[in-house]
């Protein structure tokens, strides 16, 4: 039986002490926390960067009550302790290589994580790539695949293609047997989109509405997935078809809607509804994970999908990681690597 992996006393891990831009985040020299009930305590290989670590910088994302307060959201690494078990609960075994749905924490050598939260590797997966994978896929499947899988040949509108959801969403709802369309603004983002098998529209260039009347034959679409918000609420009813789902998963256009079109939703019974992955309970999220594990899983394992990998940084640079994401030009996720400790 190999020994336990040895775990020192102390760790370094990304803090900020007041919101701001990314130059208020600084390595400090942190206790190492010990597992309770249920956690396991992770050796951070790898942690992915997405745009609620920047809202929570900014202060305009506050951690839900009982979080970490620290930033990041998702790992890979090394199990290296355990809590007691749930009752009725499995642990991933020490000396596994997991990836996981973090609670905080993520940006720094050892974060503790709930059990129901980790995934293992998916088979050939560096630990960057399985950094990648969390955050994304927690919430894309969530919102468009749970708690029933779409029809086949339901047409998916996904806003945002090249970012990590957008990807994300692009590929599973592809390999779902759902018609893909997608919005990104450049070429060269609309070529990856096609690539990966959206139809690609250029928002810069074109009007999404217009295009999604065309292509569907004035029908619509009957999913949209959207992280715009308020900008684009009125022309995202006039794209859905009847019976269209809209799902908001983030209001990067603003939280407000003018003049919303309340009477085309009743009309075309659409359904408008909102999540965020975060305040979710530990419960939820192990669900989440189990159906995964199901039924995407067994897709990364074959290569059949995969996670864009845009940039990775040390750890020590997560300004820098920050200021990459902010700046818009990433086709994919970044990812911090992290040294042991």
């Amino acid at each position: 039986m190999p020994a336990a992996p040895v775990v020192p006393s102390s760790m370094q891990a990304i803090c900020f002490t007041e919101p701001g831009g990314p130059d208020v985040l600084h390595l400090e020299t942190l206790q190492i926390p010990k597992p309770g009930r249920g956690e396991v305590l992770v050796r951070v290989m790898a942690a992915g960067v997405n745009r609620p670590d920047l809202m929570q910088r900014q202060g305009l994302y506050p951690p839900p009550p009982g979080a970490c307060p620290r930033l990041g959201l998702e790992v890979a690494g090394e199990v290296v302790a355990c809590g007691l078990p749930l009752e009725g609960a499995t642990m991933p075994a020490i000396g596994s290589h997991v990836c996981a749905l973090t609670n905080g924490g993520g940006y720094a050598q050892y974060c503790l994580v709930p059990a129901g939260q980790c995934l293992p590797w998916p088979k050939g997966f560096t630990a960057e790539q399985a950094a990648a994978l969390p955050e994304t896929y927690f919430t894309v499947w969530s919102n468009l695949f749970m708690p029933s899988l779409p029809p086949q040949g339901a047409r998916v509108l996904i806003h945002g293609g090249t970012s990590g959801i957008g990807t994300t969403a692009i590929q599973l709802v592809k390999a779902f047997g759902g018609q893909v369309f997608a919005t990104a603004g450049s070429p060269e983002k609309c070529a990856l989109c096609e690539e990966l098998g959206a139809t690609a529209i250029n928002y810069r260039t074109e009007d999404f509405l217009t295009r999604i009347r065309e292509m569907t034959h004035d029908k619509g679409v009957d999913i949209i997935l959207d992280m715009i918000g308020g900008a684009y609420f009125n022309r995202n009813l006039k794209s859905l078809a009847m019976d269209g789902r809209l799902i908001i998963i983030a209001l990067q256009g603003g939280a407000k809607a003018e003049q919303a079109d309340l009477a085309r939703i009743m009309t075309r019974r659409l359904t408008v509804t909102g999540s965020s992955l975060r305040p979710r309970d530990s419960r939820n999220k192990a669900r989440i994970a189990y159906e995964l594990q199901d039924h995407v899983w067994p897709l990364l394992n074959k290569g059949a999908i995969r996670p864009l990998i845009h940039a990775t940084f040390p750890l020590a640079q997560a300004d820098k990681a920050h200021a990459a994401l902010e700046a818009g030009n990433h086709i994919g996720k970044i990812v911090l690597t992290v040294s042991p400790a």
